[in-house]
C-alpha cells in the first residue's frame, strides 16, 4: 500500500475468544490467528481490504487505533514530533522485514504506522 493509506485497525478486547465470535457473528469478518501470533488474531472484513487485529486491552489501549503505512517510520516520527507530536511507542518490529510505532498527535489521539511487508 501506498505512504500514508491506512492499513490495519486494532480493536482492543478483554477476551479474544469472545470477541472473534462478535464480531464474526456481527460483521461476517473472517478472524484467525496466524502462526507465531497465537494471541493476536487478525480479522479481514468482506471486501477484503479492510483488516486489523484483535489486540489485548491495556493501560493506554482502550481504543480502537488505525495504523498508517508509511515509507520510514523514523523520518515519520520526527517530522511529527517537529509538528508537536509525542512517540507513545517507538519503531519495533513485527517481523524481520516489518515494523511499528505509535505516535500521539497535537490533540491526544494515538496514531499507528506501519512499515515494511508482513509475510504471513
Amino acid at each position: 500500500m501506498p505512504h500514508g493509506d491506512i492499513t490495519h485497525i486494532d480493536i482492543p478486547v478483554a477476551d479474544l475468544e469472545k470477541a472473534a465470535a462478535f464480531y464474526r457473528g456481527l460483521f461476517g469478518w473472517e478472524i484467525s490467528a496466524p502462526p507465531g501470533f497465537e494471541d493476536y488474531p487478525m480479522w479481514q472484513a468482506p471486501n477484503r481490504i479492510s483488516g486489523g487485529g484483535l489486540a489485548p486491552r491495556a493501560e493506554g489501549f482502550t481504543q480502537p487505533r488505525s495504523y498508517v503505512e508509511v515509507d520510514s517510520i523514523d523520518d515519520v516520527l520526527a517530522k511529527a514530533e517537529a509538528a508537536g507530536a509525542t512517540v507513545v511507542m517507538a519503531k519495533s518490529p513485527i517481523t524481520e522485514t516489518s515494523w511499528w510505532a505509535v505516535l500521539r498527535d497535537p490533540d491526544g489521539n494515538d496514531i499507528g504506522l506501519f512499515e515494511g511487508i508482513v509475510g504471513m
